[in-house]
């Protein structure tokens, strides 16, 4: 087309994606060129509104390494890895919900025994809770031999990675289910913390007017042979933030009580928490439909 207008640029574009691509390539392509160009018409967006943003683009990328990756960051603030993950793991059997895994696993953490604690450094007034509950299949029945990945931060808003004070893997920890399902360990009550608004990510919140915050919570990743993987986060009911979490990612079913633990209990808190996992049987028989 020799002749570009305002009118056809974005027909030209669609236009040039080669007939041999995979059907998938054109469909998302095609639709992001159609959202992306209305999106420039209807804000009239300058030049040097577009060179601004390739210039902030170019600051995300100098920023990203293997520790950090800017851009998850930056998706996260506009709530999109939390619609992704919504719509890549629909519950379809009453299953737990699952939410973003976030930036700061990491593999292959300390294998601990049922009730072991996380905890390899304390902190002034931090509170102990007792984490404890039950993994069960869709059907109602107890999971065994079911591995959990466990993390948190510090009461200083830090995970260990971010902290050269803490020990190596402080506050993580690999658990395994019993021959009833059921799971436990002892951590420290999560606090608020930023997510790291030092880069592009924090010029982006800037722009929106909105906070860096992230309310209390512990993660959680459940996986078993056989069974659809879980990577969840379980929020603190008291916690700040959990009407305005900055990457979006609470759920109403996710909010666990920490209660006060009884006389002579050795930590502050105790938490119950179940969870429900689906077979990868009813995972192929969800994708047949």
């Amino acid at each position: 087309m020799r002749n570009i207008t305002l009118d056809n640029i974005t027909d030209a574009v669609i236009k040039s994606m080669d007939g041999d691509i995979p059907a998938r390539n054109r469909e998302i392509m095609q639709a992001a060129l159609k959202h992306m160009h209305a999106f420039m018409k209807e804000v009239n967006l300058s030049y040097d509104e577009w060179l601004g943003a390739m210039e902030w683009m170019r600051r995300a990328g100098e920023i990203s390494s293997e520790a950090r990756n800017e851009f998850i960051l930056i998706s996260d603030i506009l709530g999109v890895e939390v619609l992704a993950d919504m719509l890549d793991k629909k519950p379809t059997h009453d299953e737990t919900i699952s939410t973003v895994l976030g930036p700061f696993y990491r593999e292959n953490p300390p294998v601990l025994p049922k009730g072991a604690s996380i905890i390899q450094k304390d902190f002034e007034g931090q509170e102990t809770v007792r984490v404890s509950g039950t993994i069960y299949d869709t059907e109602g029945n107890p999971v065994p031999g079911v591995t959990m990945d466990v993390w948190e931060d510090a009461p200083n808003g830090l995970y260990e990675q971010q902290d050269p004070d803490q020990p190596d893997f402080n506050l993580r920890g690999r658990f395994e289910t019993d021959e009833n399902g059921q799971y436990e360990f002892v951590a420290i009550r999560p606090v608020p913390y930023p997510i790291p608004y030092d880069g592009a990510a924090g010029e982006l919140l800037k722009y929106m007017g909105h906070h860096p915050w992230r309310p209390g919570h512990i993660h959680f990743m459940i996986s078993k042979d056989g069974y659809k993987g879980l990577i969840s986060q379980i929020y603190d009911s008291e916690t700040e933030y959990l009407d305005n979490d900055s990457v979006f990612a609470v759920k109403e079913d996710l909010i666990g009580k920490l209660e006060k633990a009884p006389e002579g209990a050795d930590t502050d808190l105790v938490m119950t928490f179940d969870f429900k996992i689906r077979s990868n049987a009813l995972v192929d028989s969800v994708a047949a439909e």
